[in-house]
């Protein structure tokens, strides 16, 4: 029969590997369970019908064809334009109930486009170079989207006492020379709607660039008649308050951001979700330029506005439930004859933070890493130019933490020789403990002599575990916000670093790695201390079950190299000791 010691160790053994089954038979069945995202093929069924593509001309006046689709606390009211004076009577145009909306569809190598004639609005946006799942490669991420089940839109137009968008006046139904276009890599194409309205002719100008996932929008209002005509443009997203349809998100940690962001002159930053505008009621700021973006786990939509002119920024919840983030901008007069221009920018697509400081000031923001974003920055652009030479994210989080460490090494060198003093005081302290177990004073000062005449520090060894939290803080919202590493490939098993491992391989070497490293600790202090320093192994082992596999990664690497630079102190320190005559 085994002597009882090997059968703890055998129980023990046995123990974990009937934990580590169940752990991965319930990650199986959690897997199982989820089901393959699908969508259709159209934002919403359409009825093709007088909406269709015509000959120029032959575009019908707007009056005929004016859509009634939208809800109409969709539009701004006159009201919100900037520096509106707007006294005159808006000629009311007759809805029609019946009108149908008829779908252009626009392809490039990054985006997959819908837009709805009856307004000009984007009602569905996905993104073919990334698939909603590994295991669905061919099936495109769902960004904007107008079903049943989810309302998430860009919506823009003109609206003013000649505006043809104007609440009084429902939305205009445009025609289009083309239900599709197709933009090939490196092309730039146009998609031009357009209709007539009180004598003058509107166009709406998409530009769509095929490398590009920023989207020109123009307005061109032809003033035809004898009057001086007054419009301004205004640009919006319409989301529910659902969760991404094709998301998933962790259980335990932090939970993406869902909602909106603004940028001001006094914060270049703000997040404004649906609970602010419940509690707080609508937001209404007047600044020059800015954008407004709806931020969702990786991806965001946005519309930029024109940096020279005044915009009034606002949220509100619609009518319908869902709410509108957006912006109005400046009343234009157009004389007779002439014809006047309104511009935005929109972009759907990644949170590329290098495109978006690009495109606009502080858009590159949306990247959120917290308040350490001081640190994540850096640790991004230094992984990010790792990843270029070497090719592999996994490699290149290995080669960022052997950075980190060599970079840290001299202050967390202090640490570990105050660590290998007070291992080679232990003994001493173990008898002091022993000696004055029922006399805490007496204990307490002649452990103080004892640091005293070895020139230990007890606190000296935490510097190495401080050193490397902020870093890990930060590489963890890296990690965690950064698109480049979403679905991204490691070696074997490990086919996403953003999200957990799997089979928990990862997690076990890290939870091996902190015993290892524990074991090298000097066992000092309260023994009820000492045994809650043994347990933590295991808590973080079990915590780290569901982080993301490049951080876990990284946490296991740093710890092979401090229990390396750990041995090496000690030796240096012990072959520095006096030899004893």
């Amino acid at each position: 029969m085994l002597p009882p010691e090997i059968q703890r160790v055998v129980l023990l053994i046995a123990l974990a590997a009937v934990g580590y089954l169940m752990i991965l038979a319930w990650n199986t069945d959690a897997q199982d369970a989820r089901e393959s995202f699908q969508v259709s093929d159209a934002p919403l069924s359409t009825v093709r019908s007088s909406a269709e593509a015509l000959p120029e001309d032959q575009i019908p006046e707007i009056g005929t064809l004016t859509g009634s689709n939208q809800a109409d606390s969709d539009i701004p009211s006159d009201s919100s334009v900037v520096n509106a004076a707007i006294k005159k009577s808006v000629q009311a145009l007759s809805p029609n109930a019946n009108a149908s909306s008829q779908l252009v569809e626009i392809t490039t190598p990054t985006l997959k486009v819908w837009i709805d004639l009856v307004g000009g609005d984007i009602v569905r946006v996905q993104l073919p170079k990334f698939p909603v799942q590994l295991d669905q490669p061919d099936l495109p991420y769902l960004l904007l989207e107008r079903s049943p089940t989810q309302t998430y839109i860009a919506q823009s137009g003109l609206i003013g006492p000649d505006g043809p968008d104007s609440s009084s006046n429902g939305r205009p139904v445009y025609t289009a020379r083309t239900t599709q276009l197709n933009v090939e890599d490196g092309a730039e194409k146009e998609l031009v709607l357009a209709a007539q309205f009180n004598g003058s002719r509107v166009e709406k100008i998409f530009r769509f660039r095929g490398d590009d996932y920023l989207i020109d929008v123009e307005y061109h209002l032809e003033n035809n008649t004898s009057a001086t005509k007054q419009a301004a443009m205004y640009a919006q997203i319409k989301r529910d308050t659902r969760e991404p349809l094709n998301e998933e998100t962790m259980a335990l940690g932090p939970q993406p951001y869902l909602g909106a962001a603004f940028t001001t002159p006094e914060d270049r930053y703000q997040k404004v979700d649906f609970d602010d505008i419940d509690d707080d009621g609508p937001l209404d700021v007047t600044i020059q330029g800015g954008w407004v973006a709806f931020l969702q786990h990786y991806f965001l939509s946005a519309w930029v506005a024109p940096a020279d002119q005044l915009n009034r920024f606002s949220g509100r919840k619609s009518a319908d439930g869902t709410y509108i983030f957006g912006y109005t901008g400046v009343l234009q007069e157009i004389d007779p004859g002439e014809t006047g221009v309104w511009e935005a920018k929109f972009y759907a697509g990644p949170k590329d933070q290098k495109r978006l400081e690009e495109i606009a000031e502080n858009l590159h923001l949306t990247v959120d890493y917290g308040f350490l974003w001081w640190v994540a920055i850096p640790l991004f652009y230094l992984l990010d130019w790792l990843y270029a030479i070497v090719g592999n994210w996994g490699v290149a989080i290995i080669l960022l933490t052997v950075v980190v460490k060599t970079i840290l090494f001299p202050l967390s060198a202090a640490g570990y020789r105050s660590m290998a003093n007070m291992r080679r005081v232990a003994p001493a302290m173990k008898r002091l403990q022993e000696r004055y177990s029922n006399d805490r004073e007496k204990l307490s000062k002649e452990m103080m002599a004892l640091y005293k005449k070895e020139g230990a520090n007890p606190l000296g060894g935490c510097l190495p575990m401080i050193l490397p939290m902020p870093i890990f803080i930060a590489l963890y919202w890296v990690l965690f916000e950064s698109v480049e590493l979403r679905q991204a490939p490691f070696f074997f098993w490990i086919d996403d670093l953003a999200v957990m491992d799997p089979y928990f391989v990862l997690p076990l070497l890290m939870g091996a790695s902190m015993y290892w490293m524990q074991t090298l600790n000097p066992q000092v202090g309260d023994p009820l201390q000492i045994k809650m320093m043994k347990m933590m192994p295991i808590m973080f082992t079990v915590l780290f079950l569901f982080f993301p596999a490049g951080l876990v990664l990284y946490w296991l690497v740093n710890n092979v190299l401090s229990i390396a630079q750990q041995q090496y102190i000690y030796k240096q320190v012990e072959k520095n000791l006096p030899t004893k005559s």
